[in-house]
């Protein structure tokens, strides 16, 4: 029998870097066929590229919009997408043996009840995978916080958004298209360990992202040259964590 050759629907190299991570932490423990829960799933890209791999899986989000388009371009019978909260599914009394949350904790208020929430969805032997940016990380401290601190300022951000737009910077990503991609949360390293004890997990693998290629203005050249993403991402793993543009984490429960 052919083996259908599997396709990415991400362009950048740290993100099908980061969906390798993914995919190669699921097939180390979680055979094909194993239920999967994307929490944030976004346009469900993840989603639809696990289903490659014959697991079943749900995407669900808050967002009505993002899951729309998640349908729309789903063709796989083993993915599902649904518009509903990690807490309301929970209270259905599903469990699945592999949950992701890919570039969600960082947008949340409170990221510990979210994770409390994602431990009662997951089986005992299952594999919790996060990825969140690097909250002292390149990108967060030279592009993420001073726009935080422009949209304070409204002829500042005009003008910005003017000079992205000229620049081909559309201000939305691959994976959502919510109307609020904020980041609240800048994690470090520790501080990902203390929020994983605190929810009851513990941190297996900490595997790193990118360097500089996703900051101004090295972003005008290397979002138009792959061989500079790829050197880029070469160039984090030789480099100290604290360097590192993300954080892709593999957890399970403490104590299991």
């Amino acid at each position: 029998m052919t083996k259908t050759a599997i396709t990415y629907e991400y362009n950048r190299i740290t993100d099908i870097k980061r969906l390798n991570f993914i995919t190669d932490s699921l097939q180390r423990y979680i055979p094909a066929g194993g239920r999967v829960l994307d929490v944030g799933c976004g346009n469900g890209v993840i989603s639809r590229h696990l289903g490659q791999f014959g697991y079943d899986v749900l995407g669900i989000d808050i967002s009505e919009k993002t899951i729309a388009v998640a349908n729309q371009r789903n063709k796989l019978p083993n993915v599902r997408f649904e518009a509903i909260s990690a807490e309301a599914l929970t209270a259905q009394g599903e469990r699945y043996d592999a949950v992701i949350c890919s570039e969600v904790l960082e947008h949340l208020d409170h990221p510990e009840k979210l994770l409390h929430t994602i431990h009662a969805s997951l089986k005992d032997n299952g594999l919790l995978v996060v990825t969140v940016p690097n909250g002292n990380g390149p990108r967060e401290l030279c592009v993420t916080r001073p726009m935080l601190k422009a949209r304070n300022n409204p002829g500042l951000w005009n003008s910005i958004n003017k000079v992205k737009k000229a620049l081909g910077f559309n201000g939305t990503t691959a994976q959502s298209q919510a109307d609020n991609l904020d980041h609240v949360q800048f994690f470090t390293r520790r501080d990902l360990r203390d929020l994983a004890q605190a929810s009851d997990f513990e941190i297996v693998r900490f595997a790193k992202t990118n360097f500089v290629e996703d900051v101004f203005p090295f972003s005008i050249v290397t979002k138009r040259v792959k061989f500079l993403q790829t050197l880029d991402c070469q160039v984090a793993e030789l480099l100290p964590y604290g360097f590192t543009g993300g954080f892709n984490t593999l957890w399970k429960k403490a104590g299991l």
